[in-house]
């Protein structure tokens, strides 16, 4: 009687040991899983990031609370607004990247990706009266 109780809790202790190394495996799979899609994030903007020139235009956008502002030419400006460019976090810096660049940073971690505007023209309403005068793309609030 006495040594079946003791290959129960043998078996019992053996089993739990079981689900803790299994439980601990899982946990640095996930660990090495998240290492490596960081890397891979890494990667993709230093291979892609767009030459940023400093130029006199302020792009201001939003980074969680805070408003952050970067200076770049017109034509960037144009770009950033118009979609075809994104600018991503890359440690404590921000980088430019094609918006291309951005969705594949997006599908591993979104937070990564600070803007990525989608560009959509505005369907012309009929009864609009100033729908004849146009807006520049230079226009600064």
């Amino acid at each position: 009687m006495h040594t079946d109780e003791t290959r129960e809790k043998a078996r019992l202790a053996q089993q739990e040991k079981a689900e803790r190394d299994r439980l601990l495996n899982k946990a640095q799979q996930e660990e090495a899983e998240k290492k490596a899609i960081k890397a891979q994030i890494i990667q993709l903007i230093t291979l892609n990031r767009v030459q940023r020139e400093r130029g006199d235009v302020a792009y201001q956008f939003a980074d969680g609370t805070r408003i952050k502002k970067i200076y770049v030419t017109q034509q960037t400006h144009t770009d950033l607004i118009n979609g075809r460019l994104a600018i991503v976090r890359l440690d404590n810096d921000f980088e430019l990247v094609s918006a291309v660049t951005a969705q594949k940073i997006a599908q591993r971690d979104q937070q990564v990706v600070v803007v990525l505007n989608q560009y959509e023209p505005a369907a012309a309403d009929e009864d609009d009266p100033y729908a004849a005068y146009q807006i520049p793309d230079d226009l600064m609030w």
